[in-house]
């Protein structure tokens, strides 16, 4: 029998967690827990809070234990404590299988995750600009060039890797670093005025020396927070000091944004993350691998790869989720497990292998186009364009052949298809606004 630690226990339920819950979800709540111990089938979990505990308790306890039943085949429970034990009380049981403890107020609740560093990122030419980017911040920050750095791009690319390697980087080099969600951003906000001490939330904000804001498009359309965080922006970058921020789209695409905020989210650098490519998705892979300690077969590396193309966080979880598998069987792995454990994972994801018709669509209407334009022999200059963006997409994002997507696009020959692939591809590290369109585009595709 495989005798695991209760870190690897947990290890493998966060990467089947990953693939259960939304990506804010599980970076708010599950993505800062660590196990302490796994004793007479008692899973203890540390916790950065209070706030955290109780809302693993309330909403994710009965999901947490199942994914932990799977694993183990044994009836698991999980007690939850916070960090810094020597600080606190003994935890108290008040849940069934839970331990809850209470948390001082002035707890930090902006942590960096430690596993986030600039060495450990798989630079491709999907992110080469924004890693050159963020690394140039955080060696050198305030810089007007860089400040505000604003990263931009689809779900599980690479943006808060990035934003916590900037403030790993600058706190080892004794900055003070202040790092939040949108949505902790606005909580906090929100609280200090609740419990009027506003004068707190501020200082806590405009003394960092690096501020780093995930997910900012969230604040758009509440009007105290966006006054709040305006006032806190001018501040920090009239002082020199670096602001960064991520977001799943452009300044401009953030809807019910004010006006004089959003210019100075585009102040400094915008750039974008793509879609990885099959080498990154595979480098990103072993590189987890290798860190994991896991011994896995290139061919079973590449299958995933192959099978996940959307999602570098979700990409790492289905590797957690064939090695967990392999561990209950008892087996080798091979690609037909792998492919057995990711199963039901494809049937989340048909626009891989089966959207096309939707794709071409959200190009046209994005381009003010008709779906039948793509497929005409129209040889205009913006139709043109259009229908290259149709070709490079499909070829990213459906398991189509070159002459699959000539015959989608109005029966045009293999060779003009990956022509109009690769002139993208390249056009896309040197030009910013075709970033910008892609990932537009990306967005609009993701939401349908």
């Amino acid at each position: 029998m495989v005798t695991r630690t209760a870190q690897q226990i947990w290890d493998t339920a966060l990467g089947e967690l990953q693939l259960q819950v939304s990506k804010a979800n599980y970076r708010t709540w599950l993505e800062k827990t660590r196990a302490l111990s796994y004793k007479d089938n008692q899973l203890i979990v540390s916790v950065p809070n209070t706030f955290v505990a109780e809302y693993l308790d309330k909403n994710l306890r009965s999901l947490i234990e199942k994914t932990l039943i799977g694993i183990t085949q044994s009836e698991i429970k999980v007690s939850i404590t916070v960090d810094n034990p020597d600080r606190l009380p003994e935890a108290n049981p008040v849940h069934q299988g839970l331990a809850l403890v209470n948390l001082p107020a002035t707890a930090n609740l902006t942590r960096l995750n430690p596993k986030y560093t600039f060495d450990n990122f798989v630079v491709s030419k999907c992110n080469q600009l924004a890693y050159a980017a963020a690394l140039g911040a955080a060696e050198k920050p305030g810089l007007p060039n860089y400040n505000p750095l604003y990263l931009y791009g689809g779900v599980g690319l690479g943006k808060t890797h990035l934003l916590n390697a900037m403030g790993n980087l600058a706190a080892n080099r004794g900055m003070r670093v202040v790092y939040a969600s949108a949505e902790q951003f606005t909580n906090e906000f929100v609280n200090s005025l609740r419990e009027r001490k506003t004068g707190d939330f501020r200082n806590k904000y405009r003394n960092a020396d690096m501020l780093l804001i995930d997910d900012i498009q969230f604040i758009s359309g509440k009007e105290q927070t966006e006054e709040s965080f305006f006032h806190i922006f001018n501040e920090l970058r009239d002082a020199d000091r670096q602001i960064a921020l991520t977001s799943n789209c452009p300044p401009n695409s953030i809807p019910s944004i004010e006006d004089r905020l959003r210019s100075r989210l585009e102040w400094g650098l915008t750039t974008g993350i793509q879609l990885p490519d099959f080498e990154t998705r595979l480098a990103i892979l072993q590189n987890k691998a290798e860190k994991e300690g896991v011994n896995m077969p290139p061919d079973v590396l590449e299958y995933i790869a192959q099978r996940i193309k959307q999602n570098i966080r979700e990409l790492e979880g289905s590797l957690n989720r064939v090695v967990a598998y392999s561990r209950l069987l008892r087996t080798m792995v091979t690609p037909e497990l792998a492919g057995e454990a990711l199963e039901d994972i494809a049937t989340k994801h048909p626009k891989t292998v089966s959207r096309p018709a939707l794709l071409l669509e959200t190009v046209a209407q994005y381009f003010s186009l008709e779906t039948s334009d793509l497929k005409s022999k129209k040889r205009d200059k913006s139709t043109m364009f259009a229908r290259q963006i149709a070709m490079y997409f499909m070829r990213e994002q459906t398991d189509f052949s070159l002459a699959s997507i000539g015959l989608e696009l109005g029966g045009r020959q293999p060779i003009v298809v990956s022509q109009a692939h690769k002139k993208i591809a390249t056009q896309l590290e040197q030009d910013p606004e075709l970033q910008r369109q892609i990932g537009e585009i990306q967005q609009r595709f993701t939401r349908r």
